[in-house]
């Protein structure tokens, strides 16, 4: 369970770091999910932005949370919580939390990121393992992810079918590569109708988890908001669904087919 939540989590990468400007996602945006193995609810999740000013300046503080509920929640009990603190103009974390709770196993781990000291790298400071030298424009797992919203997203089109982009995140406090593969574009059902989506195809790990490489897939809308709609993990005892089910504070209006009457 703790790879599960982690890959909501994390599904989303950087290549290099810049100045710009935010367009795609803000303060106030909040999504909710629903975790699901079948007809069997599983957990639920949420994703939001808020403005914060506890680390002296102004920064935005995004949020995942997921916990499981029901029959899963009684065997596997999972309270997840990741936070990064992101400087609005930079997009690069200021500070990353992790704090989990998966049955008896907790952890909880603050990592600070200096990136204006060395010109050449970032220094982090964990409260778990002291300092470490990073790559120049490294991001945390949540930081990225918004950063690949607004950096990569918008150029879409740019992108090839079946590319593949490779990058290094810092996670659990070591350099952690990610590769996503581009399928195309899909379409998603959802409660209040049809949305038009690219989907990605995370490259996962053979073995304990999944069959294949492909066994996770991860769908943003094709609009203006790029917004994380539907994430679907296929391992050996089935497949769980992460689906959209509320969306509030978007940057644009979402673009979605309603359903008929």
């Amino acid at each position: 369970m703790k790879k599960f939540f982690l890959l909501i989590g994390f599904l989303f990468l950087a290549l290099l770091a810049g100045n710009g400007q935010i367009t795609v996602y803000q303060p106030g945006e909040k999504i909710e999910y629903l975790i699901h193995y079948g007809l069997i609810q599983g957990g639920v999740a949420t994703l939001e932005v808020k403005k914060d000013t506890s680390l002296g300046s102004e920064f935005w503080h995004t949020i995942i949370v997921g916990r499981t509920t029901g029959l899963i929640d009684a065997i596997f009990n999972v309270r997840d919580i990741y936070e990064s603190y992101i400087n609005p103009v930079t997009e690069l974390p200021a500070r990353s939390i992790r704090n989990i709770r998966e049955g008896r196993y907790k952890r909880y781990n603050v990592v600070d990121f200096d990136h204006t000291t060395r010109s050449d790298s970032a220094i982090l400071t964990s409260d778990m393992t002291g300092v470490h030298i990073a790559p120049k424009g490294i991001h945390d797992i949540l930081s990225c992810f918004f950063w690949f919203r607004n950096r990569i997203m918008p150029n879409i089109n740019t992108i090839e079918k079946g590319e593949l982009i490779t990058i290094t995140t810092w996670f659990t406090d070591e350099l952690y590569p990610i590769s996503l593969r581009y399928v195309g574009p899909d379409e998603v059902r959802t409660k209040s109708g049809k949305i038009k989506c690219h989907k990605f195809n995370p490259v996962t790990e053979k073995g304990r988890l999944f069959k294949t490489e492909e066994d996770v897939s991860i769908w943003f809308s094709a609009d203006k908001n790029f917004l994380p709609v539907k994430i679907r993990f296929d391992i050996f005892v089935g497949a769980f669904e992460v689906d959209m089910v509320n969306y509030a504070g978007l940057s644009h209006p979402l673009e979605i087919k309603q359903k008929k009457e």
